[in-house]
């Protein structure tokens, strides 16, 4: 569907203004939930562990010298260790409490390092003075003081390590590009273009700019690019997913109408939206401000992104890609050799492919067809076996006699592990298109390059003899919207049984 039809079939909407406005806030404020959450249950558990290693140091360098008889001891006392959980429970409500006051559980991106760790220290201090005058008021003298001291000593070197050990990851996966968000500016004023260079003069922030979107006037403009350039609203959509754009900053004024048509498409497309904040009185109301480096937002959409699982994700594809090629070497060799032998040419066959997020690399297969394939590939299209974009001729007579073996058995995308152990490519994902077949891509067939290609996946294993381009999307676009990794090992295992049925042409 073309971008003005689909902006024209949005619906209006019955509600009013002001449940719109809650629904934008409500929908900021739950993208953030889960990982404050988390954050909170993780200095809940510092607290607690800080205090038994607390209390059990203090044991055994007391009188009674072992930790038999933790509550019976003549250290600690049945009710001196009631009071010392109630205090410990006060501890962790207090800091939390500050924590959240101080913006602690903002996502990763606020502040720098000295900042964060600043606020870190500021937030045990408050908690650990409203705990010690608490202890004082209600006559704890009994509960030794190096307890308390020692807990909030540990807790606030956890906390902190834990943060810089998160601020390290972060910017490791920068370096690696491992992460990184397309980001398109509306506005071209200051504002803009300091934003612009604040996403790149700060790679850790994890951001690539692709453009800028002007929609103060109404005449026809050029597309977004990474040089910068004006857009129109009737064809920005389309733009946006053509570059895979991740977020959009609005820096500059816009009609509110714009707004909330924008808020619409980036809902159904997955888009990210921001504002910088004062610029839309009444849209903002109750959202939350978050930092990008200096820059206040306040975030309009979010998309909840699985950290925890993409990282079992990449885990598990080095894992599997390291052992398949050990433990298959002497068989690549083997197929090397019959490559080579059967007919003159490379043994590898490499062809450009568009990755995540409209990244190009270059995908690695054994060559199973003769050396000048690609010059004879107008001699076959009319055997063309698949519909709309995709190309498939089962009697393709340019691939060889051991090419045919190859694919019988899927064994010519072996060498497509090494691009799993470069990061290119998952083992479980949508298969990486061509060039030419993206450029053939709806609005909606973009959506499957918002994750990692894959060398197997649920169109393989549920329906690889269709010849239905739909049906090849509407998998990919399933597994993306229902992912976990329990998933992807069932895919693996049935991509086992039908690699040895021999279904591959």
């Amino acid at each position: 569907m073309a971008t003005s039809e689909l902006w024209q079939r949005l619906p209006e909407g019955s509600s009013s203004s002001q449940q719109w406005k809650a629904g934008v806030a409500g929908e900021a404020l739950r993208g953030s939930r889960g990982a404050a959450t988390s954050w909170m249950v993780l200095d809940g558990i510092a607290i607690l562990g800080g205090a038994m290693i607390a209390t059990l140091y203090e044991l055994h360098t007391g009188q009674q010298g072992s930790v038999s008889g933790l509550w019976r001891s003549q250290t600690i006392d049945s009710r001196q260790a009631g009071i010392l959980l109630a205090l410990l429970f006060l501890l962790a409500f207090s800091l939390i409490v500050v924590s959240q006051r101080l913006h602690l559980y903002s996502p990763s991106k606020v502040g720098g390092i000295l900042h964060e760790q600043w606020l870190t220290v500021q937030a045990c201090f408050a908690a650990g003075l409203l705990l010690t005058g608490t202890a004082y008021l209600i006559g704890a003298e009994s509960i030794p003081r190096s307890i308390i001291l020692t807990t909030l000593g540990l807790v606030t070197l956890s906390l902190s390590l834990r943060r810089l050990a998160y601020r390290a990851f972060l910017y490791l996966f920068s370096k690696q590009r491992i992460g990184i968000r397309n980001a398109v500016i509306i506005g071209a004023g200051p504002t803009a273009h300091a934003l612009r260079d604040h996403m790149q003069n700060i790679p850790h922030l994890g951001y690539r700019f692709k453009g800028f979107v002007d929609f103060s006037t109404q005449e026809s403009h050029s597309k977004v690019g990474s040089s910068g350039g004006v857009g129109s609203l009737e064809a920005f959509f389309q733009d946006v997913r053509g570059q895979a754009v991740d977020e959009i900053f609005f820096t500059a004024p816009c009609e509110r109408d714009i707004i909330r048509g924008m808020l619409k498409l980036a809902c159904v497309h997955g888009v990210d939206l921001r504002i910088v904040p004062d610029l839309y009185d009444g849209l903002t109301w109750n959202g939350s401000i978050e930092y990008i480096g200096h820059f206040p937002t306040i975030p309009l959409h979010r998309i909840q992104t699985p950290r925890l699982g993409q990282t079992l994700k990449r885990a598990l594809d080095i894992l599997l890609s390291g052992l398949v090629i050990v433990l298959l070497a002497p068989l690549v060799l083997a197929i090397a050799i019959a490559i080579k032998l059967d007919s003159p040419g490379p043994v590898h066959y490499s062809s450009e492919r568009v990755g995540k997020k409209g990244c190009r690399f270059r995908c690695l297969k054994f060559r199973t067809m003769v050396r000048d394939a690609d010059e004879r590939r107008n001699e076959v299209l009319h055997m063309n076996e698949r519909d709309s974009v995709l190309f498939k001729a089962a009697n393709d007579p340019r691939i060889t006699r051991i090419g045919r073996f190859l694919r019988k058995y899927s064994l010519d995308e072996l060498p497509q592990f090494i691009n799993v152990l470069r990061g290119e490519m998952s083992v479980v994902g949508p298969r990486p298109p061509l060039a030419s077949e993206v450029k053939k891509y709806k609005l909606s067939h973009l959506r499957r390059l918002d994750v990692m290609p894959g060398i197997t996946g649920l169109w393989q294993v549920q329906a690889r003899q269709d010849a239905s381009f739909e049906s090849y999307i509407s998998l990919d676009i399933a597994y993306i919207e229902n992912w976990s990794i329990w998933l992807d090992l069932k895919i693996i295992a049935r991509t086992v049984g039908v690699v040895f049925a021999g279904t591959g042409t």
